[in-house]
């Protein structure tokens, strides 16, 4: 299992970070200037430096790497796999199943996750999203589905196409030019 990365250059120096997926396919343009918070690790064998997109991500990973065998490289899977907010809405919520399709994570690890650290989760600063309503999800269209279906078939993987059709949907209509807006932005 090896996290995503990247390399960012720091006036002439590259240092790479490794990264929830999600936050790679934020980056946009390379060359272009980016905002990280970064988290650093020393272990025996060297240093290692982790990458977010926000200060909830990194503390979340924070607090994930608190807990006996849940690793740098396990938080860093369950972020990518089910973001900030679901994998703090799967330790709330004790849903074990959820934290299970976080590679790395079994039935064991997860029931300690949940158990270590659901009220520390509630305490946490994501109580504040527990009082702010919930965003509705959007049902997608057989339009929406077929976009992204169209951008897999190309040999994208499913958050890449996600990203690139919601960014193509915003500039276009009609399924082809939602798919030419899609894959400039895959290009790019």
């Amino acid at each position: 299992m090896n996290p995503p990365h990247l390399v960012v250059d720091v006036q002439g120096v590259g240092y790479e970070l490794l990264a929830p997926e999600p936050v790679l396919l934020q980056l946009g343009v390379v060359g272009l200037p980016v905002d990280l918070f970064v988290r650093q690790i020393f272990r025996e064998d060297g240093t290692t430096l982790y990458a977010f997109a926000n200060a909830d991500q990194r503390r979340c990973f924070d607090i994930l790497t608190g807990v006996s065998g849940c690793g740098p490289k396990i938080a860093l899977a369950a972020l990518g796999t089910l973001g900030e907010q679901g994998v703090v809405a799967a330790i709330v919520d004790e849903d074990i199943p959820t934290l299970i399709k976080t590679p790395g994570i079994g039935a064991k690890l997860a029931e300690r996750i949940s158990r270590e650290l659901r009220e520390k989760m509630r305490e946490e600063l994501w109580a504040r999203h527990a009082t702010t309503p919930k965003p509705t999800k959007e049902v997608s269209s057989p339009v929406d589905d077929e976009l992204v279906d169209a951008l897999m078939n190309l040999g994208y993987r499913r958050a890449e196409a996600d990203l690139a059709a919601a960014t193509a949907r915003d500039e276009a209509t009609g399924l082809e030019d939602q798919l030419r807006a899609a894959l400039r932005h895959l290009r790019k």
